[in-house]
């Protein structure tokens, strides 16, 4: 599922860090890295195996936000007669992590990076995720590297995944990405990732697919008052998932051709939830028309709108209940996820996400025409879909915590005040206790009625919690 991520435009308030320290002991999310993991990862980073290709003659560069050091991916893109090719490196791991060392050990029990808006908690030791394995500018480094071949409408047609040594020209943010393309003076290798992302953003809305272009949330102090802002994705960040999703959605195709692997599955969603969003989107103020679809309706919001972007942001339980489904010898019977609308991997991440070291040795085993390693199938069927599942609930409890804390600490003074709302979700064992969204601002709570609450009606309600240390926010039914 996409991750809502929370920042400060200034320092954390101690009051918010001392919540965030609780929130890390509730949920047992791991601390500094041990002693001999470190040792394990500085010799790791001295003696990685390099494979035998060399293309460091490609230009590639990484898109990341300007503080990030785990650069797993990047990218060249060109023409090829009437469409184009598309070169995405990604980190490779496996060149550093033996199968049962101890760096490989402590990734399996962190599952995933965790993301908190005063710290990281990284899978990999930083000597690692930071330093050797990152496709950081100007070094040359192992990665597998993705040439995926892609017609004149976006469709991707061909595909090899090989080990090669490649070097990243320049370490870019999407900012100043966005502001050379909008200039028109960007390279011509990102033009192309304007051009390929369009088109590929138009043929997920003709599948019917869903890609949540999900806001960041700011926390901005003025005159001694905090508010929430909502910050919108950049275009290019778009397009440059979209390269991402294209990988992805590549990896899939080889799995399933060659009968073995690990794919993200979603089921379809159900009533009960679109009737909550509906709810949701009737309580910020946004036509949703009948008949029409998931997809058609997100695709029509608006991330620098306020409003939009706070139904972006609820929108993100339709990936709810996604998990990992892994087969060998065979292919699932439902390998599809629902929101993409099409079979997906995750490959792209490897820094950041334990299953894409796996699904990467898969790919490259299958493009060579080799047997997959005996250590990927020996855990693939069992161990990392449960270790994947369980790190997702952590990261989606650890997620939900802090948006929680900052809501409540944002309306902790206007205890008593009352607020306009729309009931999105009435309990079905008690109907008079449910969900009401209030639109300013735009939070979500617990509420109770003296009498069945209207579900989606517009009520008035008062907020009669909002504590911080137990990330509560309950309002009443007037």
């Amino acid at each position: 599922m996409p991750l809502q991520k929370v920042h400060f435009a200034e320092d954390v308030p101690e009051v918010f860090r001392t919540s965030l320290q609780a929130i890390r002991r509730e949920l047992e999310v791991p601390a500094e890295f041990p002693p001999e993991v470190v040792a394990a990862a500085l010799k790791a980073a001295e003696t990685p195996r390099l494979p035998e290709l060399d293309r460091t003659d490609i230009d590639f560069v990484t898109i990341d936000p300007p503080d990030s050091m785990d650069l797993d991916q990047a990218l060249h893109i060109e023409r090829a007669g009437d469409g184009y090719t598309v070169h995405y490196a990604i980190a490779d791991v496996a060149a550093f992590v033996q199968p049962g060392d101890p760096i490989d050990l402590e990734a399996r029990k962190r599952g995933e990076t965790l993301y908190a808006p005063d710290k990281r908690i990284p899978l990999h030791p930083p000597e690692l995720s930071e330093g050797a394995a990152s496709l950081l500018p100007d070094a040359v480094r192992p990665a597998l590297l993705w040439t995926i071949t892609v017609d004149s409408s976006g469709e991707g047609t061909e595909v090899v995944c090989e080990r090669a040594l490649v070097k990243s020209r320049a370490k870019l943010n999407y900012a100043a990405v966005q502001k050379d393309l909008d200039a028109g003076t960007a390279s011509e290798s990102l033009q192309l990732l304007r051009e390929v992302g369009k088109l590929r953003e138009q043929r997920e809305l003709e599948r019917g697919g869903v890609n949540l272009p999900i806001p960041d949330q700011e926390v901005v102090t003025s005159g001694g008052e905090w508010s929430l802002e909502f910050r919108a994705p950049l275009p290019v960040e778009g397009w440059n998932a979209q390269i991402s999703l294209l990988t992805g959605m590549a990896a899939a195709h080889l799995m399933m051709y060659g009968q073995i692997g690990i794919l993200r599955t979603l089921p379809e969603s159900h009533d009960d939830l679109r009737r909550k969003l509906e709810n949701t989107a009737k309580a910020l103020g946004i036509p949703w028309p009948a008949g029409t679809s998931y997809a058609a309706f997100i695709h029509g919001l608006d991330p620098e709108v306020p409003a939009h972007a706070a139904m972006l942001a609820a929108c993100t339980v339709l990936f709810r209940g996604a998990g990992y489904t892994a087969f060998s010898g065979g292919v699932p019977q439902r390998p599809e996820h629902a929101a993409m609308k099409s079979e997906y991997a995750h490959v792209t991440a490897p820094l950041r996400r334990l299953v894409d070291r796996w699904t990467g040795e898969i790919c490259v085993a299958l493009c060579a025409g080799v047997e997959v390693p005996a250590w990927v199938r020996e855990s693939m069927m069992d161990e990392i879909p449960k270790i994947m599942e369980e790190s997702a609930r952590r990261a989606n409890a650890y997620e939900r915590a802090i948006v929680s804390m900052v809501e409540a600490g944002l309306v902790a003074d206007q205890v008593g005040s009352t607020f306009d709302g729309v009931i999105v979700d009435v309990d079905d064992r008690d109907p008079t206790r449910g969900v009401v969204t209030v639109a300013a601002p735009a939070i979500e709570g617990r509420v109770t009625g003296s009498a069945p609450l209207p579900l989606g009606q517009s009520v008035r309600v008062k907020l009669v919690e909002a504590d911080l240390t137990k990330r509560a926010i309950a309002f009443e039914l007037l």
